[in-house]
């Protein structure tokens, strides 16, 4: 597999500075050289720029509105290039924001290829705020709006059609943190959310079971993968760290039973702040969780990722 990876070094739309520093963090916990181990050919695409963090107030209910629009354009070109050159893209965050660029590029992509799109966004928050929504004005609680059309133009215009995303081509899994606001949005819009609760209720494996039917060969699945859906017990390294969150195995699990699917062709790596964390612990996390993406697995395993659990041979 050809696996490009595409540093975005910005906090932009963030409430914390230090996620700019994420890429680096990757790359440091041996990102590039976990990729080559399952046979990948790896080209690192180096960081893009943009408008440095003037860490101003909002404005109009945004913070930061022309810089967040001039990084979401750079990583939607950056994106679709690689896309187009039949490459498997890996955005290094930077701040949630970005999956708006990133995102638009795979939708895009998706619609010229005649393939389905599943967004598979693992979060502790919904990021479905507006401008008449947010607490903060902060644009990384905004771009599942925004994907799904409920924002200003220049983000949500990103795509080749306007919205980019439809309801039914995203689930949410690990949400624990909704803002009064966003609760009810996200229920009157019908996005398919699968929060705590119901992994407690249910068990991940029967979540992700659901969040994944429908997959099939004409799918492209992407994952958009905020290091705060973790637990900060196993992830300190993030900007908004939310207890009671998934814990090391179940979030294997999540990429495994992905693994499983097959379908996997584009990422998002968000939210790495190595400036909160414990000697590079979740940067590493985050590599061991690509691992398992990629097929890491304990045991050879005849895989049935929606159905029965896997028979596994030693």
């Amino acid at each position: 597999m050809k696996v490009s990876l595409i540093g975005v070094p910005t906090d932009i739309g963030a409430s914390t500075v230090g996620c700019r520093l994420g890429p680096q963090a990757l790359r440091v916990a041996g990102l590039t050289k976990a990729l080559e181990g399952f046979g990948c050919e790896v080209r690192d695409t180096g960081d893009l720029e943009g408008p440095p963090n003037p860490e101003l107030p909002p404005v109009d209910g945004y913070r930061h509105l022309g810089e967040v629009i001039a990084w979401n354009t750079a990583v939607r070109d950056a994106v679709a290039a690689e896309l187009a050159d039949g490459r498997f893209p890996i955005m290094l965050g930077g701040d949630h924001s970005l999956a708006i660029g990133s995102i638009s590029a795979v939708a895009a992509h998706c619609r010229a290829t005649g393939k389905k799109l599943r967004v598979i966004w693992v979060d502790a928050h919904a990021d479905f705020n507006t401008a008449e929504l947010t607490p903060s004005g902060n644009i990384h609680g905004m771009p599942v709006a925004c994907l799904t059309g409920h924002g200003p133009k220049e983000l949500t215009t990103l795509s080749d059609v306007e919205p980019a995303l439809g309801h039914d081509e995203i689930r949410q899994v690990g949400l624990r943190s909704v803002d009064p606001g966003e609760k009810k949005f996200l229920f009157d819009e019908g996005v398919e959310v699968f929060d705590m609760r119901y992994i407690d209720e249910v068990g991940m494996r029967a979540t992700m079971a659901r969040a994944l039917e429908g997959v099939d060969d004409n799918t492209h699945v992407h994952l958009s993968l905020d290091l705060d859906f973790v637990d900060p017990a196993v992830a300190p390294g993030v900007g908004t760290p939310v207890v009671g969150g998934p814990t090391y195995r179940e979030a294997q699990l999540v990429m495994e039973m992905l693994a499983d699917v097959g379908r996997l062709g584009s990422i998002d790596l968000v939210e790495v702040n190595p400036a909160l964390d414990l000697r590079n612990a979740t940067a590493k996390l985050a590599v061991d969780l690509v691992e398992s993406l990629f097929g890491k697995s304990t045991l050879q395993r005849l895989t049935n990722p929606v159905g029965e659990p896997d028979h596994a041979q030693g």
